[in-house]
C-alpha cells in the first residue's frame, strides 16, 4: 500500500469519528437541558459530554487535521490553487470553530451558566450535517 492510500483511509477513519461526535454532542445537550432539574441525570450527562468531546472529538478533529494536511503535502502545495479546495478548507475551519463553540457549551452545561434552550441545541445539531454535505459534494465532484 502506498503512503497516499494509507493517509487518505486514516483521514477518512478520523473524519467518521469527528463527525458522529459532532453530530451527536448537541444531542446529548438537549437531554441535558431538557433535564436540568433532575441532578443524577445531569449528572450522567455531563460524564457522557466529556468522554464525548475530550476524547473522541478533541481527538479525532486533530487527526483529521493532520492527515488532511499530510495529504496536502503528499499532492503538492499547488492543490490550493484549485477552488474546490479552498472551499473545503473554509469549510473544515468552520467545523472547526463549531467543534470550539460546542466545547464552550458544554462548559456551560457544566457550570450552570447556560442560557440555550433544548430548541437551539436541536437546531444547531444540523449545521455538521449540511457542512458534511458541501463537503462531500466538493470533494468528489470538484466542479470548480
Amino acid at each position: 500500500m502506498n503512503s497516499y492510500l494509507l493517509f487518505k483511509s486514516l483521514h477518512l477513519i478520523a473524519v467518521i469519528s469527528w463527525m458522529a461526535g459532532l453530530l451527536y454532542l448537541p444531542r446529548i445537550f438537549v437531554y441535558h437541558v431538557e433535564n436540568k432539574d433532575k441532578k443524577e441525570a445531569t449528572d450522567i450527562f455531563e460524564v457522557m459530554e466529556k468522554r464525548l468531546f475530550y476524547y473522541i472529538m478533541r481527538p479525532a478533529m486533530i487527526l483529521t487535521w493532520i492527515f488532511g494536511l499530510i495529504l496536502i503535502y503528499l499532492n503538492g502545495i499547488e492543490i490550493f490553487s484549485h477552488l474546490w479546495m479552498q472551499l473545503k478548507i473554509v469549510l473544515v475551519i468552520l467545523l472547526s470553530a463549531y467543534n470550539d463553540y460546542l466545547g464552550k457549551c458544554l462548559l456551560s452545561l457544566k457550570n450552570n451558566s447556560n442560557i440555550r434552550s433544548a430548541k437551539f441545541f436541536r437546531i444547531i445539531n444540523e449545521i455538521p450535517t449540511v457542512m458534511l454535505i458541501f463537503i462531500v459534494f466538493i470533494v468528489i465532484i470538484k466542479p470548480i
